[in-house]
């Protein structure tokens, strides 16, 4: 549940990777919720 775990939708913006639990057309949805 860290910042270098790829499962973790933390993990992809740390990694700056898309995937299941970050999915880039959620991105305008999910703004404020960065940190």
């Amino acid at each position: 549940m860290g910042k270098g775990d790829k499962k973790t939708r933390r993990g992809k913006i740390w990694r700056n990777s898309y995937g299941k639990t970050r999915l880039k057309a959620n991105r305008k949805r999910t703004k404020s919720s960065k940190k």
